[in-house]
C-alpha cells in the first residue's frame, strides 16, 4: 500500500525535523513544504497563522499539510511576547537581552509555550487542529550557550531546560509533541488510516 504524502508547512529544518519524529510512527510520507516558500503571518492568533501557513502550502502542493505556530508566554509580561515570539527582537541574543530585562528581579517567573496546530486538506479546507502546552519558568540566564527561548525555559519535569530535552521528551512533555499527538488521530481517519 502506498503511504498518504503529508506536507509540513515550515521553511524552518528544525521544526520540520521535530514534527517528523513526532508523526514517525505513523504510516505517511512526510515533505516539507517547497524551498522558497514563504507566508507571512499576518493573523492575530496562533490558529489564524497555523491555518494561514496550512492553506497555503496545501493550495500550492495539492496535499494533506498540517502546520503550528507557536510561541512563549510570560505570565508576569501578560502573556508576552506570545504571538509575536519569533519577532520580539532582531535576534536570538537580543530576544535573550529584551526578555531578561523586562522580568528583571521579578520572582515570578511562570511562563508557558504555547503550540497551535492545524490539518488542511489538498484544497486548503481547515479539517481540524489541536493545542498543546508546556509549562514551566524563565531562569535568571541562559543554560547554554547560542540558545534562544529554550535556553531560558525550564521544565520542573523533566529536570533541564526546553532546549536540552530529548527527542522522546519533547513529543511527551512539549507543547507541539502535545499537539500532534492530539492532532493524529484526526490524521489517521483524515488519510484513511484508521
Amino acid at each position: 500500500m502506498k503511504k498518504p504524502l503529508l506536507t509540513i508547512a515550515s521553511g524552518n529544518p528544525r521544526k520540520v525535523a521535530e514534527i517528523e519524529a513526532m508523526l514517525g510512527p505513523l504510516p505517511i510520507k512526510i515533505q516539507r513544504q517547497p524551498d522558497n516558500l514563504s507566508v507571512e503571518e499576518t493573523g492575530s492568533t496562533y490558529i489564524e497563522n497555523a491555518i494561514l501557513k496550512a492553506k497555503t502550502v496545501a493550495q500550492l502542493t495539492k496535499t494533506w499539510t498540517i502546520a503550528d505556530d507557536s510561541g512563549l508566554e510570560v505570565d508576569a509580561l501578560q502573556g508576552a511576547p506570545g504571538i509575536y515570539s519569533a519577532r520580539f527582537a532582531k535576534n536570538s541574543e537580543e530576544k535573550l537581552k529584551k526578555l531578561l530585562k523586562q522580568l528583571a528581579d521579578t520572582p515570578y517567573r511562570s511562563a508557558k509555550f504555547r503550540s497551535v496546530m492545524v490539518l488542511c486538506d489538498p484544497k486548503g479546507s481547515h479539517i481540524y487542529d489541536a493545542e498543546g502546552t508546556c509549562w514551566g519558568e524563565i531562569l535568571r540566564k541562559p543554560s547554554y550557550p547560542q540558545g534562544e527561548f529554550e535556553s531560558l525555559f525550564w521544565v520542573r519535569e523533566a529536570n533541564c531546560t526546553y532546549g536540552e530535552l530529548s527527542q522522546e521528551q519533547l513529543t511527551r512533555l512539549g507543547s507541539r509533541g502535545k499537539a500532534a499527538r492530539a492532532l493524529a488521530p484526526y490524521l489517521l481517519k483524515e488519510l484513511g488510516l484508521k
